[in-house]
């Protein structure tokens, strides 16, 4: 381990530097050989090292979700080249450079704090060996070793000798109580960062191989810190905790704000926007617009998060526009029909009158009763008028003999005779067939 924190000693001075302006300004609150002073000023690096960070953590989170969604094709190429690993890693590459995707991505953060983490622990192991390095001094290197963490000295290990641990002022029960519990805590930190990350803001939708490994990650990466926190000393230790409460934090904002589309993170959240959207009637904030834009802007590749979201805003009388913002919509303005039934103007638009049943439309149109004296109105409007002048006698004719026919036609008969008969006036037969 020496040999590799040495690599990066190129950096050892301006850690030092930082790790003493911080220990300059707890120590005047503290005192300039307590543990608080020395601790603070460690939590501080690792604070102002991850703010300057941040950058490199939101294209971490752009490059996660970018090769979450690529996985699918990416499955494809592996079961259509399983025999030709060369082409399948050609196809691999095309697809990231056609997508602008880079795996390595995702580790940037991690990359980045490499070289801060082996500078620190080489500063603490000076330390210990009593050395003076970078802008440590021989009175900082004095003060620092008399300094305790929880009756822990700053420089000592889990694995350091009885005798080693006297030398720097302490017993060594108390620097295995202190660095065995920091350890498990850095341990359970670590497994439960990757856990929410997998049960939260991952998209459920795609199973991939990719999940697998995040899995079986969620457990390799607590034991492997766990076996190598025992070589670490204890301002080591701390550095490595803060790191990971402040990672845990990290994500549990992004995964409440900007959860991963298709996750339960993004089921929840899409909730208390259509709850806060609803009750304001519009878009309050910039982020909100952003995420609203976005879903409008996919269409028919919305997931059913998103499909619920836009219809829920339908329901209440709103509409999503493409620039992000929520406005009321026209089609769901109430109004009140003939009847006092509430109706919206959509629906008056849509409403077609309703079709009458053919046996009420046989009898509504035109149907002769059997004594054929009395005509419906449709007949008085659709048969022409007859003229004065003609003789009575071929009507009265008619009617005789449609009220002798009418006895002999039956109940069948009738029911026949109505279902085939034609609107209109009906010629009268003949009296010869009589």
């Amino acid at each position: 381990m020496d040999t590799i924190a040495s690599l990066f000693s190129f950096i050892t001075t301006p850690v030092s530097w930082v790790i003493v302006q911080f220990h300059s300004l707890y120590g005047a609150l503290f005192g300039p050989d307590t543990g608080w002073a020395w601790g603070l000023s460690i939590v501080s690096l690792v604070i102002l090292i991850r703010i300057c960070l941040i950058p490199l953590f939101v294209k971490q989170i752009k490059a996660t979700r970018a090769m979450q969604t690529l996985q699918p094709e990416m499955k494809k190429i592996q079961e259509r080249y399983k025999n030709d690993k060369q082409r399948q890693s050609e196809e691999m590459m095309k697809l990231y450079k056609e997508t602008g995707t880079n795996p390595l991505s995702s580790c940037l953060p991690i990359l980045a704090q490499s070289p801060f983490f082996f500078a620190l622990y080489h500063v603490l192991n000076s330390i210990a060996s009593n050395d003076t390095i970078g802008v440590i001094n021989t009175r900082l290197l004095e003060s620092a070793q008399k300094a305790h963490i929880f009756g822990a000295p700053l420089a000592a290990k889990f694995t350091d000798s009885a005798d080693k641990v006297e030398a720097l002022g302490s017993s060594i029960l108390d620097v295995r109580i202190v660095t065995a519990i920091m350890i498990v805590l850095m341990s359970l930190s670590q497994f439960y960062t990757q856990r929410q990350l997998m049960t939260k803001n991952v998209d459920t939708s795609v199973k991939t191989p990719f999940m697998q490994q995040q899995k079986m990650l969620m457990y390799i990466f607590p034991v492997i810190f766990a076996v190598f926190g025992i070589n670490f000393p204890v301002g080591v230790l701390v550095y490595w905790l803060t790191t990971n409460v402040w990672t845990m934090g990290q994500q549990m904002y992004v995964i409440h704000n900007n959860p991963t589309p298709g996750s339960k993170a993004q089921a929840s959240y899409l909730d208390r926007l259509y709850k806060h959207v609803t009750h304001h009637g519009k878009t309050r904030s910039r982020r909100e617009r952003a995420i609203v834009k976005a879903i409008v802007a996919k269409g028919r590749d919305r997931n059913d998060y998103e499909r619920k979201f836009i219809n829920g805003l339908s329901k209440a009388g709103l509409a999503a526009q493409p620039d992000g913002n929520v406005v009321k919509s026209e089609g769901a303005v109430a109004t009140v029909a003939e009847d006092g039934t509430p109706t919206t103007a959509a629906a008056q638009k849509r409403q077609q009158p309703k079709r009458q049943p053919k046996s009420k439309r046989q009898t509504t149109g035109g149907s002769k009763p059997a004594g054929g004296a009395e005509r419906t109105d449709a007949e008085n409007t659709s048969a022409p008028a007859t003229s004065l002048s003609k003789s009575d006698e071929p009507q009265d004719a008619a009617a005789e003999s449609a009220g002798k026919a009418a006895p002999k036609s039956g109940g069948g008969g009738r029911s026949r005779a109505q279902s085939g008969q034609r609107k209109g006036p009906q010629r009268p037969k003949s009296s010869s067939k009589k």
